[in-house]
């Protein structure tokens, strides 16, 4: 049965200090209550998941969002064991055990109406950790209104033109590298989203599916069952699918069934962990993919990351200082011509951050992707049959007109869309 989160609390929540004070009052109340309340402001507040987390003494609330953690409030444990048990029973995970990790999901109906309720159907994902002081619970809340268009993705206009050539090939396939929490499943959802009409088959494979397309065949991994990537793709390619999008490529097996779908004539989405685009390359190397097919299946290898974007609210321009204004001009410096790039001047406006209780007092609020992608042509081709270095593949496509992430990032600053110290938090110095 969904939990019901009545569009009153969405609408009183506004901020942290608001959603604290909520709280703090409806600790006494029946726990379905608090529970709504929180799941209500971990929506109203736009964050991705809910953390509790038990300590010596009490357990704290934290909430992620825009990426970065921020705490909430404390509660004695007498309360969190009932949420617990409620969170637990909704998940359908099993109440007595506590000794090891357990995962499960349920779904929210925010709304007042039953007409709205059908309209805004959350999954919320649970994951148990059994900890020193008690389990740990991580709800990961799976709001649909995240899945965006590719157009909206923060995507410079000869990338957006790449991806929009890329993805309507008729085979290959396409990989968006990251770490957790970058943003790689919204990119591969955008394209399909994109590209999906009624005269193409799309398949899915994910764990677990996150968001839920219209006309789209999606299924999730169930590993105890002996349903995995590898099992699922074999099953796959015998459903005729024209585009097929795997969650993660995280062996050896499901990489080959991948390559050959990609080559067989099959559009191939997927991700892998590496640290930038060029990596892709020697992780799948490193996997024990047979390097010869490498660079014959793949078509694009794109890198993403997530920056935050000033509150336009609160935020403002000031002067760049010397020490910035050097740091965008050798960043910049030597990119191709055919670039759109903000003219760069002594005396230019930077955005700068304030703080207000739009943005929850952090200067942010909301994020856009900084990218760097490479398509492999005859030459990239050739090229990794050497067995390059990642570090001289990565010379190779810069010089070929690559533009890196942290530039990616420093353009966005040019726009007026994020700050130098955001930028170098997650691209680096």
């Amino acid at each position: 049965m969904p939990v019901k989160v009545s569009s009153a609390i969405l609408k009183e929540i506004e901020d942290i200090t608001g959603f604290r004070e909520k709280i703090e009052k409806s600790l006494q109340s029946p726990i379905t209550e608090l529970l709504e309340i929180i799941l209500g402001g971990g929506i109203a507040l736009r964050s991705s998941d809910l953390h509790f987390e038990p300590q010596k003494k009490e357990v704290r609330i934290r909430l992620r969002i825009d990426g970065i953690l921020q705490e909430v409030l404390s509660f004695d444990f007498k309360i969190y064991e009932n949420l617990l048990s409620r969170i637990k029973f909704l998940s359908k995970i099993k109440l007595n055990i506590t000794d090891r990790p357990q995962a499960g999901r349920f779904t929210i109906l925010a709304g007042s109406s039953e007409k709205s309720l059908a309209k805004q159907s959350i999954e919320i994902r649970t994951s148990t950790l059994p900890t020193e002081y008690g389990e740990s619970i991580v709800l990961r809340i799976l709001d649909p209104e995240r899945v965006i268009e590719l157009e909206n993705l923060g995507l410079r206009k000869d990338l957006l033109s790449l991806f929009e050539k890329e993805i309507k090939k008729p085979n290959g396939m396409i990989i968006i590298t990251g770490p957790t929490g970058s943003g790689k499943t919204t990119t591969l959802y955008a394209f399909l989203k994109k590209i999906q009409r009624p005269e193409i088959k799309i398949i899915t494979i994910e764990d677990p599916i996150e968001y839920h397309l219209e006309g789209i065949s999606q299924t999730q991994t169930n590993p105890a069952k002996g349903y995995d990537f590898v099992s699922g793709l074999k099953s796959i390619m015998r459903q005729d699918p024209d585009v097929i999008l795997v969650g993660e490529i995280r062996d050896v097996q499901t990489s080959e069934i991948a390559i050959q779908a990609a080559l067989t004539g099959h559009l191939v989405f997927t991700t892998l962990h590496t640290n930038d685009a060029t990596g892709t390359i020697a992780r799948l190397a490193s996997l024990g993919t047979n390097p010869v097919n490498i660079g014959p299946a793949i078509n694009l290898a794109i890198a993403q990351r997530l920056v935050r974007k000033m509150c336009k609210k609160c935020g403002e321009f000031k002067k760049a200082t010397p020490s910035e204004l050097k740091k965008i001009r050798e960043g910049l410096k030597n990119i191709p011509k055919e670039i759109e790039l903000p003219k760069i001047w002594d005396g230019i406006k930077t955005p700068k951050v304030k703080g207000c209780k739009y943005c929850n007092f952090t200067g942010y609020r909301d994020r856009t992707g900084i990218f760097e992608a490479f398509l492999i042509d005859d030459e990239i081709e050739k090229f990794i049959l050497t067995n390059p270095l990642v570090a001289t593949l990565r010379k190779k496509v810069i010089e070929r007109g690559m533009l890196t992430i942290k530039q990616d990032g420093l353009i966005k600053i040019l726009e007026g869309l994020t700050t130098l110290e955001e930028v170098e938090r997650i691209a680096g110095e």
